[in-house]
């Protein structure tokens, strides 16, 4: 992970970029700029919290993981939140591990350093509190989700997720990964990119994904996806 102590603008992350000039000024000397690889871990479950981040292009998926090794993803952060929401409710730990699946920039902060500041209240408190609802309705929403719905589904309504977050119809996962963030077996997530791609809807080619025809996606998706940018659109209204 490289690091730069000089923030650059402009300013990726939503949640800095809404603060005003003076107030992101002013966190400007705790801010640390770093490159995220894929399968960085960030923090791992029921273990200190150090850092925060704020992503600029980078996905950080939280994952749980069972005594048996299986996983599942609970939820997605990417630039339009931070990594590490348990420290401003006072806990240093969390149940998930925060694990990078798209590289990408991000900002980095230490976490007795964003506790601070985030009791001091102001701009900074009022959106990460924000934030947190949001986080919160993606964590519902994919729970109920994953327990109601089809693989189909539920990969449909993950592709989309995926694209949004990263503007971009392409992007490189592998099949193994994808299978661990939806609590699934590898086979099955093959099988049914096969058929999509069969279908024209998705190409999958050595890990690297394109979303072909994003209509007849959303169509196989379930209204989850819907649902979950719906909140977040309504949140965004409100704080900006």
């Amino acid at each position: 992970m490289s690091v730069s102590n000089q923030p650059h603008l402009p300013i990726e992350n939503q949640i800095l970029a809404a603060l005003s000039e003076a107030e992101y000024q002013r966190l400007v000397p705790y801010l640390e700029q770093v490159e995220l690889s894929v399968k960085q871990i960030l923090y791992k479950a029921n273990e200190p919290i150090t850092h925060v981040y704020f992503p600029h292009q980078s996905i950080v998926s939280l994952i749980c993981i069972q005594k048996n090794g299986s996983t599942i993803e609970a939820g997605i952060v990417s630039n339009d939140g931070m990594v590490g929401v348990p420290v401003i409710w006072g806990s240093n730990t969390t149940n998930t591990t925060a694990f990078v699946q798209i590289t990408g920039s991000s900002m980095m902060m230490k976490t007795e350093l964003l506790q601070a500041e985030f009791n001091r209240g102001g701009e900074l408190q009022s959106l990460l509190l924000g934030y947190t609802h949001g986080l919160f309705a993606q964590v519902t929403q994919t729970l109920a989700c994953n327990s109601l719905h089809t693989i189909e589904r539920r990969l449909a309504r993950w592709l989309l997720f995926i694209a949004d977050r990263v503007q971009s119809d392409t992007f490189v996962l592998t099949q193994e990964y994808i299978a661990k963030t939806l609590g699934c077996r590898r086979t099955s997530v093959t099988e049914i990119a096969g058929r999509l791609s069969r279908a024209g809807v998705i190409s999958y080619k050595r890990g690297a994904i394109a979303i072909l025809n994003r209509s007849a996606l959303e169509d196989t998706s379930c209204e989850c996806y819907f649902m979950i940018k719906e909140e977040y659109a309504r949140l965004l209204g409100v704080l900006s």
